[in-house]
């Protein structure tokens, strides 16, 4: 059967058929959206509580506890981790890549109800969730500056102008502002008066709440008109709550002003933000789980004009991160590599054809196949990012194969005398099977990917699906078209004019084949050697994949920094600022840094003693070095800032897990024994800073900070009749800032906050200045019915899976690869004979880099598997399929050695480079081992078979890989943005197509040989 016959009879329907693919993956490709990666995440939700001064042991057992008893009854839940601080707790739940995050939110939401009555009563708000890893980095930031406007209005600009407008929009998780300075009346109190009055601070809170609140009031109904009734009952300047009477003392009223003083101050005085060095806000905003990140940015800033006439001119708005610089410099690049693949290829085919007419055959089939598969793409809903774009230009070099083995076959029935129409029906007709064979075993390939579970599996999925659709649209074309064109377009090479550079290439390749073909005849001479050098290649291929290191995915270079700041667990907040400024003046003097802001405290943070930084770099081309580089040429810089530490990584697109840690990798210990891991985890992580393979060594253990403890001596409170809940009602007013009554505007809700006054809450002594109201009313001292005691307390309560837990995070030294890492810090662990109790496991791109090493020999067993399954039943043979199998291991041992040689560890992107060889390899010995298995059914002798078949396929075989090189060698090369995570793949396929080209055309008939008297000997197909 020829299946090209019915295409080659009807040339106009063929092309017609061509144009409407062509039409179709030009829509395709306008509607596809662009990505860093492909839209891979683990559904995750962020579920924060507020309690105002509340201390982070008592959020993690009365608000993180409760909470995570009912989300632990979630179904679904992969991970679950808290993080508790000063009256904040944050938690954060991932779960299966199955799951639908709407499902899952309605269920958090549920728990978070069933939990409400375990809570604290006095929780400010009911917690709330959010439909973002906190873990991943905003996708945008702003900055808003002012010289003249005060930060309380700064900030009003900034929740009303920008935060409410674009979280509004389609795709948006969440919009924050970092440093939050918002207006709140903040009533100073003066203890020293208030006891000479006789007053306490119950009676200061309830005379605020009570002289300010707003209720409804109903209307008035005349006969004529009705009325709605209002009163000025809120109070929102100094002066109007100055007048409040708190209390009437000899017939006189106490007014508020009298004892207090009333400022207009921030909602949290402990949070602070700079836009460079200029104090200010900044804006974070993050996507929604699967929200295309191009597209929401692109979305915004096409608001951004409406963004700035919506704030005052006094107020500087600008950008300082967008993370779509680098995601669109690098898809600008990878475009260029695919153009220069397709202009590559197609000069590889034309010096082996020379001639127009057979160069255009095969170079049509490069954008059909590329433009056909965009359409595909769009319909199963994928996207223009590094991966798809990366396995289209891998598979130009694909693509063409299909037509140049049709245009090389219907060449020698032209030179056979044949015309044109019946070179073309015959050629078509023999080499029909050998190209659905080739297609169908390099889809085969990645059968395995489509099955693979886990992020990765996501990840690669799409990139093996291209390929394979690009590959199987190649083999259609080439089926249809290339014949049909060879019918019309092909001329005898013999009988046709050509030059003098015909004739010295010609000549040149005629050297070659005859070269060649002595080499052949020598491997042919001398079969049991050759065969032991491939036996040998086989045995050394799987020495170098276990001994070689390994990594998980290339560090990339997005052209962000994250930086995180720890000082010393009992700094002051005004002394954090001044050591976080320093730092910001070392970056500002960068010469590759672009933009940068940073913040201290506020809800997000691991604690008062902790500071974060965005540092937007400049574009890679604008640069001295690369992302890296300056983190290294900065940490000494910053490190030598006294009382500081400064933490810096490259951001990464590719983002595992839901910690937001120092450092990149995370080592986590749980123990239920809370005392245990305080002992152990200090000893771990200074055992760890001795390993010279980590660098940058931290932990979110913060057991040092200092607590006042105040030691009630019950039996002289009750004498005094003061009980327990009245003392911690009067500190918490006095020093825990509670918002005592509420201020509702037209678009805003505010605070008011109550406090002592400063110099009280600087002095330990102040603490005996405080009153308690007692029996009869009598206020008494806090000194007569307690003592003080300094203390160690933790500043951060941390727990995973509602056990306790330390998380141990460090960066790689240079040229060391994670799987060193990882099994350095498993031995260095161990050898410290730390109790059972304790537990240590990696997390986040760690424990999936763990899970991908122990599926990587499975996925290449797994393809390799596949691939013989599909040519046994192709070639209805048992013994073959190892044939074609065999030639694989020169490949492997080239791919290799290349990685190891260019200082590259074997990532996941180099295991698909290796897969990518499995495909490419192949092609060229079925081409060889198919027209032999012909031949010996025809009646020839195996030798003579397998002989000619390797001289006659020399010509496809050496065209078909050298285009294959010539594709891979832009990505091998490692020019522009994101070629660091392209690079290995192309090193891997480079190198493993040499060794190959240079090995395997002499060893594979050989093996031939071996295995068809194999076969004969066991009388097996």
């Amino acid at each position: 059967m020829n299946i090209s016959a019915p295409f080659i009879a009807r040339p106009v329907a063929t092309f017609l058929l061509m144009l409407a693919l062509l039409a179709a993956g030009a829509i395709g490709y306008n509607l596809l959206p662009v990505a860093a990666m492909p839209e891979v995440e683990f559904p995750t939700l962020s579920v924060t509580a507020n309690l105002p001064g509340a201390d982070p042991e008592t959020m993690a057992s009365s608000v993180a506890q409760p909470l995570e008893r009912q989300f632990a009854s979630v179904p679904g839940v992969n991970e679950m981790t808290s993080t508790s601080t000063l009256g904040f707790t944050q938690i954060t739940l991932q779960f299966d890549l199955s799951r639908n995050i709407d499902g899952a939110a309605s269920d958090v939401q549920a728990a978070i109800n069933a939990a409400q009555g375990n809570l604290p009563r006095n929780l400010p708000t009911p917690p709330t969730y959010r439909k973002v890893n906190p873990a991943d980095r905003p996708v945008l930031i702003f900055g808003l500056t002012s010289s003249a406007e005060p930060l309380t209005m700064v900030d009003r600009y900034a929740d009303l102008g920008i935060v409410r407008r674009v979280s509004t929009m389609s795709g948006v998780g969440q919009a924050i502002i970092f440093g939050q300075q918002k207006f709140a009346p903040t009533i100073k109190v003066n203890p020293a008066a208030l006891a000479a009055r006789g007053i306490g601070l119950d009676e200061v809170a309830s005379a605020i709440a009570g002289s300010s609140a707003q209720l409804p009031m109903g209307t008035l109904q005349g006969p004529q008109q009705s009325f709605a009734i209002g009163a000025n009952s809120q109070l929102f300047t100094p002066a109007e709550l100055g007048k409040v009477v708190v209390a009437y003392r000899n017939g006189a009223p106490v007014r508020l002003s009298d004892v207090a003083q009333i400022v207009i101050g921030p909602e949290s005085a402990l949070q602070a933000s700079w836009v460079g060095t200029r104090r200010g806000e900044m804006v974070g905003v993050w996507r929604e789980p699967g929200a295309n990140t191009i597209e929401l940015v692109d979305r915004i800033l096409a608001q951004l004009p409406q963004l700035r006439a919506g704030i005052p001119r006094a107020v500087d708005l600008s950008i300082i991160s967008d993370r779509t610089v680098s995601i669109r410099e690098s898809f600008r690049d990878v475009e260029l590599t695919l153009v220069a693949a397709i202009a590559l290829v197609v000069a590889v085919i034309f010096l082996f054809l020379r001639s127009l007419a057979a160069t255009a055959i095969p170079s049509v089939t490069v954008p059909l196949s590329l433009v056909g598969t965009f359409g595909v793409m769009y319909v199963l809903g994928y996207t223009l990012d590094n991966l798809s774009l990366m396995g289209l230009t891998l598979a130009v070099g694909l693509v063409v194969d299909d037509a140049i083995v049709m245009v090389e076959n219907v060449y020698r029935y032209l030179e056979q005398g044949k015309t044109r129409l019946e070179a073309a029906l015959e050629g078509a007709a023999e080499m029909g099977f050998t190209i659905v064979s080739i297609t169908v075993s390099l889809v085969a390939v990645f059968i395995p990917i489509l099955f693979m579970s886990g992020i990765v599996g996501r990840l690669f999925r799409e990139f093996g699906v291209v390929v394979s659709v690009a590959v199987g649209l190649s083999a259609f074309i080439a089926l249809t078209l290339s014949p049909m064109m060879a019918s019309l377009i092909l001329d005898n090479p013999k009988t046709a004019q050509h030059g003098r550079l015909y004739g010295f290439i010609e000549r040149g390749f005629d050297s070659v084949a005859a070269a060649y073909r002595r080499g052949l005849a020598f491997s042919l001479r001398h079969q049991l050697p050759v065969f032991l050098l491939n036996l040998t290649l086989i045995a050394l291929s799987g020495w170098m994949f276990y001994a070689m290191p390994k990594g998980f995915f290339p560090q990339e270079d997005t052209g962000l920094i994250f930086g995180f700041t720890k000082a010393d667990q009992d700094v002051s907040f005004k002394a954090m600022t001044e050591r976080q400024n320093a730092v910001g003046a070392i970056l500002e003097k960068d010469p590759d840094v672009a933009a940068f802001g940073s913040f201290v405290g506020g809800s997000g943070g691991a604690g008062l003693n902790t500071g974060r930084f965005f540092i937007q770099l400049k574009p890679l081309d604008e640069r001295t070095a690369k992302a890296d580089e300056i983190i290294r040429r900065l940490r000494p810089k910053v490190n030598s800032i006294p009382g500081i530490t400064t933490f810096m990584q490259s951001i990464q697109n590719i983002q595992i897990g839901a910690r937001l840690e120092a450092t990149q990798y995370q080592y986590t210990l749980q123990d239920t024994d809370l005392n245990e891991l305080n002992q152990w985890a200090p000893r771990i992580l200074a055992a760890l800073k001795n390993e010279p393979m980590l660098r940058d060594l931290t932990s979110d253990q913060q057991t040092g900070g200092q607590q006042l403890m105040i030691n009630i001596d019950r039996d002289a409170a009750a004498r005094l009749g003061v009980n327990v809940t009245a003392i911690q009602q009067t500190l918490y007013d006095a020093f825990g800032q509670p918002y005592v009554t509420q201020l509702y505007s037209a678009t805003d809700t505010y605070h008011v906050v109550l406090e002592v006054a400063q110099q009280y809450q600087t002095d330990v002594a102040a603490l005996s200045r405080i009153y308690v109201r007692g029996s009869g009313g009598k206020l008494v001292p806090v000194s007569q019915f307690a003592t003080l005691e300094r203390k160690q307390a933790p500043i951060t309560v941390n727990h995973q899976g509602q056990i306790p837990a330390v998380t141990l995070s460090f960066n790689l030294a240079p040229g060391v690869s994670l799987g060193e890492a990882v099994r350095r810090v498993d031995a260095a662990v161990s050898e410290m004979g730390k109790p059972e109790t304790l537990h240590g496991s990696f997390q986040g791109v760690a424990r999936e880099f763990q899970l991908s090493l122990s599926t990587q020999p499975v996925l290449i067993a797994a393809a390799l598997f596949a691939v013989y399954i599909v040519l046994g039943m192709l070639y209805e043979s048992f013994i073959h399929p190892v044939t074609i199998l065999l030639t694989l291991p020169s490949a492997t041992v080239g791919a290799l050695a290349s990685l190891w040689g260019f200082g590259f560890d074997l990532t996941m992107i180099a295991i698909i480079g290796l897969l990518m060889l499995i495909g490419i390899v192949k092609k060229n010995g079925i081409m060889l081992v198919d027209f032999a298995i012909e031949r010996v059914r025809a009646g020839m002798s195996p030798r003579e078979a397998v002989e000619e078949a390797a001289l006659l396929r020399f010509r496809p075989i050496l065209m078909t890989t050298m285009a294959a090189v010539f594709v891979t060698l832009p990505i091998a090369v490692g020019v522009g943005a994101g070629a660091n995570l392209r690079q290995p793949l192309g090193v891997a396929v480079v190198g493993g197509l040499l060794v190959s080209q240079l090995l395997t055309l002499f060893t594979t008939p050989v093996t031939y040989l071996y295995m068809e008297r194999l076969r004969q000997a066991a009388g097996i197909r």
